[in-house]
């Protein structure tokens, strides 16, 4: 079979044929491949002077050159894409999560009073509401008994704190993007017919 030096045939098999080589990018020598060189040139890579590299179809898809109504225009040996990528916060769509806040301490304040009354003294620690029944400042809202009562406070915790927990989920590992795929054999013809410009 005649083919055009620098065709690419898709083979069912897994060897290159003889006078073919598979397309992994490798490395071939200028002076040796000197027709090939001349239609490829350095389009997969290689320094142009001693060497020149095929094309690396291993994990990739063929597009063709070029460009089309509507698409990205394309040139020859351009390589692009990933096979996973690792989502971000600004690739998610938006959401919300649940945030549960967590009390410490107990559910209630414990208000005091001294011996001599119902008059509740404020201290370095207590943090009371000060005075004497009847007054402005009267604390007898509190308690009006000795020894004054724990009175739960709605929403409002003994300790004074608390946590506010949103869990963390995930393992930021890369999610594999590539759509459904058969292996075949991707190969290059080294040798053959030099392809006439018309």
């Amino acid at each position: 079979m005649e083919v055009f030096v620098g065709s690419i045939m898709t083979f069912g098999f897994d060897f290159a044929p003889l006078g073919w080589q598979t397309c992994s990018g490798q490395t071939l020598g200028i002076a040796q491949y000197s027709a090939l060189f001349s239609l490829l040139g350095t389009h997969y890579g290689g320094d142009g002077v001693r060497v020149f590299q095929l094309p690396n179809l291993q994990g990739r898809l063929p597009i063709s050159q070029g460009a089309g109504l509507g698409l990205t225009p394309r040139v020859i040996g351009e390589a692009s894409g990933t096979e996973d990528v690792t989502l971000l916060v600004g690739n998610m769509p938006a959401h919300t999560h649940v945030a549960t806040f967590t009390p410490s301490g107990g559910s209630a304040y414990n208000v005091s009073s001294n011996t001599a009354g119902n008059t509740i003294v404020p201290t370095a620690t207590n943090n009371v509401l000060a005075g004497s029944p009847g007054g402005p400042s009267s604390a007898a809202i509190w308690a009006t008994s000795t020894p004054a009562p724990s009175i739960p406070l709605g929403g409002v915790n003994g300790g004074g704190g608390g946590a506010v927990i949103n869990g963390i989920t995930g393992s930021s590992l890369p999610t594999a993007i590539m759509n459904p795929f058969l292996v075949l054999n991707f190969s290059i013809a080294l040798v053959g017919v030099f392809p006439p410009r018309n």
